[in-house]
C-alpha cells in the first residue's frame, strides 16, 4: 500500500555505490571465429575498459587484466579501439592501450603470451594514436587511423590512414609505418579494403566543419607498398555528412549520408559516384560521427543490409535493398548503438530499453528470433522502483517542435503529498549533437525513485530528428538549447506535472554550457548541476580546448573574428553577474575538452557575489567520469543540491557552499 511522504525523501533501493557499480555499456562488438568480443566498462578499476570473450558454450572471460585499458583518445573521443583474425595458435587480437596509445599485438591461447607492441612511442604533443584498426593477415598490416601529433600544442596534429606492420618492426622504428594517403584532410577514419582488393574507401573531413554538417567519401586504388593513388571524392561535400560507408560482400558500396536531410542508406557507383537511395525515409539511418568507426548498418553475405534506424528511439531492421523495405526486429529494446557485427545469417549488436541497460542482443535472420546473449542485464532493484519514461514532442517559441523524454517521479510504496507537485530537473545532453534517449538509466532512477521528476530535452541541435532539426542550433549556441530547455520546464509547470518553484537544469560537456548559460539567461530555475563545461567562448575557440573542436564554435556561434561580441554576451563566465540561483559544479582535472581552467574562471568571478555554489574538481578523470568513487560522490553531491535547495531530507554528505 502506498503512503504520502515529501517528495525527495522517499526511501529508495538505488543508492549512489550501486548505480556506479552498473554505469557503463558494452561497446566494440566482434566475433573472432565462434567466439564473440567486445570491451566492458571496469568502474571499480580505475575506469578502464577490457576486452571480454564469450566462447560457444556461454562462457565469459576477461582477456585482458588490469591495467590494460582497451581504449583509443584519437580526437580525445576515440572509437573503435580494437581488432582481430583467426591466426594458427587461435585469434591475433590487435588493441590500443589507454595509457600509451600504443598498438599492441596480442594472441591470447598461445601459451605465455603477452601483448607486444607495434607502434613505437613518441614524445611530441600528444604523441602517436591509434584507431579504427583491421587486420590484413595475408599482407601483415594493420590499417587504421594515425593520429600525429607534430608540435606541443592541442592543434599541432595530423591524422591520415595507415598500415601498420604485424611483426612489430615499427615498435621502435616511425618509418616503418606505411602511410596510405598524403595527409590530405583534417580528420579521417580507417579504410575499407574492397572485397577484389583493389579499391579502398574512407570518409574524411576539414575545419571548421564537424563531420555531422559536411564529409567527403573518399575512393583510391590500392597499391602494393607505398599510398594510395588516384585518391577523388565520390559523394559528400560542405552541406552533406556522410558518417558511414561499407563494402557489401558482392563489391558493392553502400553509405549513409543526409543529401535528402535525413541520414539514409544508398548505393553509390565507385566509378561515377552516383548514389541510389535504398529505402527513402524520414528517419535516420547514421548519426554523428564523434567515435570513428561506428557502425549503424552491416551488409550481409545473402545481400540484406542490417540497420539501426529510426526518428528519436531507434530499432534493428533487416533490409532488402533490391525491395526496399525493412524487418525490424521484436523485442524490448528501444535504443540501438552504432556497433552492429554480423556473421552468417546472424547479426550482433548492443541495445537497450526502458526496463533493461544495455547488452549484447543476437538477431537469428532465419527465424526471426532475437535474445540478449551476452553481457545481460539483470534486475539490479525491483522494477517498481524504475521509471515509465513518456516521449512527448513539447512546443516551443515560434511554435517550433521539442522532443524530449520524461520520467515521472515513480515508488512502489510513495506517492507525494495532497497538493503539492514534485521537484523536476531538467537534463541537457552534451554534443550539444547529442541525444536523449527513453531507455533504463540508473542515475535517473536514482532520483525518480526518490520523489524527483527528470525530463531529458532533445533541445534544437540534437540528432535523430533529420538535419533541419539538427542546424536549428547553427549560429544559436546559448540561446536555442536555453530557450527549449525552459519552454519544456514551463510547459510541464503548466499542466501541473512539475512544481515550478522546485525546478532544476543539469547537464555535462555542451549539456554543462547549457545548464549554465540557463542560470545566466533565464529565471526558470531554482539551481542547476554544472558538470565539467564549457564556459568561456573565447577561451574555448582561442587554443582552449583539443583539435576536432576547436573550430566548432564557427558554426555553433559564428566566426570569432566577425562576430567577437557574440562570444562574450553568450559566456556564463562573462554573466556572471546575472547568476543569483546556486549552482554546483563538478569538474576533472585531466579534461583535454573543457579544461579546469574554465571552471576556475567562472568560480574567479563568483566569489563574493553571495550566490551559494560548490565545487567538486577530481584527480585522474578526464571528460566523462569514469571511476566509481568519482561517480558516488558526483551524485551524492548533486542529490545533496536538490535536497538543501528544495527543502527535503537526503542521507548523503552535506555540500559545502561557498558565497
Amino acid at each position: 500500500m502506498s503512503t504520502p511522504a515529501p517528495y525527495g525523501a522517499w526511501p529508495s533501493p538505488i543508492d549512489a555505490r550501486l548505480t556506479a557499480a552498473h554505469d557503463g555499456r558494452p561497446e566494440s562488438v566482434a566475433h573472432l571465429g565462434d567466439d564473440l568480443w567486445w570491451t566492458a566498462p571496469r568502474p571499480a578499476e580505475g575506469g578502464r575498459r577490457t576486452l571480454v570473450r564469450r566462447r560457444p558454450d556461454g562462457t565469459e572471460e576477461s582477456v585482458l587484466p588490469a591495467p590494460w585499458n582497451v581504449r583509443s583518445r584519437v580526437v580525445e573521443y576515440g572509437g573503435q579501439p580494437w581488432a582481430g583474425a583467426p591466426g594458427p595458435d587461435g585469434p591475433l587480437v590487435v588493441f590500443v592501450h589507454f595509457a600509451d596509445q600504443r598498438l599492441y599485438a596480442y594472441e591470447p591461447d598461445r601459451p605465455g603470451a603477452e601483448p607486444r607492441p607495434l607502434t613505437p612511442l613518441s614524445g611530441v604533443g600528444g604523441g602517436l594514436r591509434w584507431v579504427d584498426p583491421v587486420v590484413h593477415a595475408a599482407t601483415g598490416e594493420v590499417w587504421c587511423v594515425l593520429e600525429e601529433f607534430i608540435g606541443e600544442g592541442p592543434t599541432d596534429v595530423r591524422r591520415v590512414p595507415a598500415a601498420v606492420p604485424l611483426d612489430g618492426s615499427a615498435a621502435e622504428n616511425r618509418d616503418a609505418v606505411r602511410e596510405l594517403d598524403t595527409d590530405r584532410h583534417r580528420f579521417v577514419t580507417g579504410p575499407k579494403l574492397s572485397p577484389d582488393g583493389q579499391r579502398a574507401v574512407w570518409i574524411a573531413w576539414d575545419h571548421p566543419r564537424m563531420p555531422w554538417d559536411g564529409t567527403e567519401l573518399k575512393i583510391a586504388e590500392v597499391t602494393a607498398s607505398g599510398p594510395f593513388t588516384g585518391v577523388r571524392t565520390l559523394i559528400g561535400g560542405p552541406e552533406e555528412s556522410v558518417c558511414q560507408a561499407e563494402w557489401a560482400p558482392d563489391g558493392s558500396l553502400i553509405a549513409a549520408t543526409d543529401r535528402s536531410g535525413w541520414w539514409n542508406l544508398h548505393r553509390v557507383d565507385p566509378a561515377t559516384g552516383e548514389a541510389k537511395p535504398l529505402c527513402p525515409r524520414e528517419e535516420e539511418f547514421g548519426g554523428p560521427l564523434w567515435r570513428i568507426g561506428s557502425r549503424w548498418f552491416a551488409p550481409m553475405e545473402n545481400g540484406l543490409i542490417a540497420v539501426v534506424h529510426g526518428r528519436g528511439s531507434t530499432r534493428l531492421g533487416i533490409l532488402d535493398p533490391d525491395a526496399g523495405e525493412i524487418c525490424d526486429a521484436a523485442g524490448p529494446w528501444t535504443t540501438w548503438t552504432a556497433c552492429l557485427d554480423v556473421r552468417g545469417s546472424r547479426v550482433t549488436g548492443v541495445a537497450a530499453g526502458p526496463l533493461s541497460a544495455a547488452e549484447i542482443v543476437e538477431l537469428d535472420t532465419v527465424t526471426g528470433r532475437a535474445r540478449a546473449v551476452a553481457a545481460r542485464h539483470t534486475d539490479a532493484v525491483d522494477p517498481a522502483y524504475l521509471p515509465h519514461p513518456e516521449e512527448r514532442v513539447f512546443t516551443g517559441p515560434g511554435g517550433r517542435e521539442i522532443h524530449a523524454v520524461v520520467f515521472p517521479p515513480r515508488h512502489p510504496e510513495r506517492h507525494g503529498p495532497e497538493g503539492e507537485l514534485p521537484p523536476y530537473v531538467v537534463r541537457a545532453h552534451g554534443g550539444p549533437t547529442g541525444q536523449a534517449t527513453a531507455d533504463l538509466s540508473l542515475d535517473i532512477a536514482y532520483l525518480t525513485s526518490r520523489g524527483i521528476g527528470v525530463v531529458a530535452v532533445n533541445y534544437g541541435g540534437s540528432t535523430g530528428y533529420g538535419r533541419a532539426y539538427r542546424n536549428r542550433l547553427r549560429g544559436q549556441w546559448g540561446l536555442v538549447d536555453v530557450e527549449d530547455c525552459a519552454a519544456v520546464a514551463a510547459a510541464l509547470a503548466a499542466e501541473g506535472t512539475a512544481d515550478p518553484g522546485r525546478l532544476a537544469v543539469r547537464g555535462g560537456s555542451a549539456g554543462g554550457w547549457t545548464a549554465a548559460a540557463s542560470l545566466a539567461g533565464t529565471d526558470v530555475y531554482a539551481c542547476a548541476t554544472v558538470i565539467y563545461p564549457v564556459l568561456d567562448l573565447a577561451g574555448w575557440a582561442t587554443g582552449g580546448t583539443h583539435d576536432m573542436e576547436s573550430q566548432y564554435l564557427e558554426s555553433l556561434i559564428g566566426p570569432f573574428a566577425e562576430v567577437p561580441e557574440r562570444y562574450a554576451e553568450r559566456s556564463p563566465t562573462e554573466r556572471a553577474d546575472r547568476i543569483s540561483a546556486p549552482f554546483l559544479l563538478l569538474q576533472g582535472l585531466d579534461d583535454p575538452i573543457c579544461p579546469p581552467e574554465q571552471s576556475g574562471r567562472l568560480l574567479e568571478r563568483m566569489a563574493g557575489r553571495g550566490v551559494p555554489h560548490a565545487y567538486l574538481a577530481f584527480e585522474g578523470e578526464g571528460h566523462g567520469f569514469r571511476r566509481a568513487d568519482t561517480m558516488i560522490a558526483a551524485m551524492e553531491a548533486e542529490l545533496a543540491l536538490y535536497a538543501k535547495v528544495f527543502g527535503f531530507a537526503a542521507e548523503v554528505p552535506e555540500l559545502e557552499f561557498r558565497n
